[in-house]
């Protein structure tokens, strides 16, 4: 493989001069990597994507709006938003489906210096309560479904947007009527390090975390995907001779996850805006679907998470569909399985497979691989991108020699601000600069990290991050459960599915599906444990008195898969 080609080009690229040139400076404290030449906000950026003009930007069920229209509705937004008195360092709070509101929303928000508040679309009343209180946003612009939830919680202070509802109360703005009046984007200057969004991921205690992802974080992240597209490509020009298409085609995204996380926001809907191209949003993910969607509106590339490049690749449809205009098939947000890379190259051989490695808390990818590297090294998340140091550490958090496993620890402009009124979980979490990524991984000689395990207590299913304890404290809320221990059970499709073990104090009795019933109460379905086991004594323990996670995990698990 071209890999002292991809050395040469990252050299000429990052170095003085560079198209992505980077350079150190002092922010919020810490002396860390940025590009030279970045937007100093994403106001900017998605200003420059007026450029575009008639081209189609956002397409739903039909529906086409071309990127002309959509600045003039974000602009009436944010017009709106100013008349209400929300000013830059509010905050306005986003729940609903993957609707086109969303990104002109979201736009309208970050363009004005409001930080756009991503509320899980498949939050109980009572995650959605908790998110409220958090971040305290003066406007919710939601759908009917959030909507019905909202209702149902404490009243607040809180200026109500209605988004496709089939009839608006008094107190609900119909977006429509916003769109309608018109407006002209106000006039401000945004601090590159204000923040520009919050999106909540779940961590190893109780409650999600606000995640503070800033505007200087946002926009390098669009610069490191745009380098890696241009490094990886240029690379394997070089190194093979063959000059890639001098016009290539606009390109058409298919957006299949939700809007509320960095893989859909971050990392398709700003790599797609820059280059001018149109998105596809799907109401709910469905392979036979997506791949109409594919032949119908000519796609490029696919954003979403391993397991569904997988469902299309492998679907009945597959076969009588044209997907000849795949050029690309990405899986974010969990790790896509080395066999896969292979079958996706040999069945959509125009489709290059890729990958990003990242985190809600560092605005997106810390690495990316594509097409030959990936096929290469398939069991490889790629190399770090050129606006973060990256290193291995032992638990003191000394570094380690190449090649030795540790936690892998990044910092650089990506990484967040912190968690939103969380300053101990922000120390946890950050160290002068250094984030700790919770995962277990080594670096080689190339510079291209492996994931290997995970130190934090989480289950990832189907690319969403879940933690072990939020789990736990639900199941210990029955008054039946004296112990319990949460983790992760592998599984083909979702990549993992939850399991509980739990010990039942003396003389409870309860079933499955009373326990399953119980979590469905109080938290999101994609929550719930899939896999319960009841145990006839009390949960295993550690000297230290911990439950031996772990050891339930393998032991059950083996128990299942016989």
């Amino acid at each position: 493989m071209h890999y002292a080609e991809l050395r040469q080009v990252r050299a000429e690229l990052t170095g003085p001069g560079g198209q992505f040139e980077v350079t150190e400076e002092e922010i919020l404290g810490n002396r860390i990597k940025t590009f030279k030449n970045a937007p100093p906000s994403v106001r900017e950026f998605w200003l420059s994507t007026a450029a575009w003009g008639d081209r189609p930007y956002l397409i739903y069920e039909g529906e086409v709006l071309t990127y002309a229209q959509a600045h003039a509705h974000v602009n009436a937004l944010a017009a709106w938003l100013a008349q209400q008195g929300v000013v830059p360092g509010d905050r306005v709070a986003i729940a609903m489906r993957n609707y086109p509101e969303w990104m002109i929303a979201y736009w309208a928000c970050v363009s004005t210096g409001i930080a756009a508040v991503g509320m899980n679309a498949w939050w109980t009343g009572e995650e959605m309560n908790y998110a409220l209180d958090d971040s305290q946003p003066k406007v919710l612009i939601t759908d009917a479904e959030r909507l019905a939830r909202y209702r149902e919680l404490p009243p607040r202070d809180i200026k109500l947007v209605g988004v496709r509802l089939a009839t608006y109360p008094d107190d609900v703005t119909p977006w429509s009527s916003i769109v309608a009046a018109g407006g002209d984007m106000p006039q401000v200057t945004v601090d590159p390090d204000a923040d520009a969004c919050i999106f909540y991921t779940s961590g190893t205690t109780g409650f999600p975390k606000g995640a503070q992802l800033t505007h200087r974080g946002c926009v390098a992240n669009l610069l490191n995907m745009l380098y890696s597209t241009t490094a990886q490509a240029l690379a394997t020009e070089r190194a093979t001779g063959v000059t890639p298409a001098a016009d290539p085609p606009i390109p058409v995204s298919l957006l299949t996850t939700p809007l509320f996380h960095v893989t859909a926001n971050n990392c398709g809907a700003y790599l797609t805006s820059a280059a001018g191209g149109a998105m596809v949003l799907m109401y709910k993910w469905d392979a036979g679907a997506a791949l109409k969607l594919i032949e119908k509106y000519r796609i490029t590339g696919v954003s979403g998470v391993p397991i569904m490049a997988r469902e299309i690749i492998n679907h009945p449809d597959f076969a009588t569909t044209d997907t000849s205009t795949l050029s690309g098939l990405s899986g974010g947000g969990a790790q896509v399985p080395p066999e896969q890379v292979g079958e996706i190259h040999r069945k959509i051989p125009a489709a290059a497979p890729t990958t990003g490695y990242g985190m809600t808390e560092t605005c997106g990818i810390i690495t990316s691989v594509s097409g030959p590297y990936f096929i290469d090294r398939p069991d490889s998340a790629g190399p770090a991108m050129p606006s973060f140091d990256a290193k291995v550490v032992d638990d003191e958090g000394t570094e380690l020699p190449q090649g030795e496993v540790g936690e892998l620890w990044v910092r650089g402009s990506p990484v967040i601000k912190g968690y939103l009124n969380r300053p101990d979980a922000t120390a946890e979490t950050i160290t002068e600069g250094w984030l700790h990524t919770g995962d277990i991984a080594r670096i080689d000689a190339d510079g291209f990290i492996y994931i290997v395990d995970r130190k934090k207590d989480l289950v990832i299913r189907g690319g969403e991050n879940i933690s072990c304890t939020e789990v736990e404290a639900c199941v210990y809320r029955h008054p039946a459960v004296a112990e319990c221990s949460v983790f992760g059970v592998k599984d083909d499709r979702m990549g993992e599915e939850i399991g509980v073990a739990v010990y039942l104090g003396g003389g409870q009795t309860i079933d499955e599906t009373d326990l399953k019933k119980h979590c469905l109460d109080h938290m999101s379905k994609h929550k719930v444990p899939r896999y319960v086991w009841f145990l006839d004594d009390p949960l295993p323990r550690n000297a230290s008195g911990k439950f031996l996670r772990r050891e339930l995990k393998e032991r059950l698990s083996a128990e299942l898969a016989g």
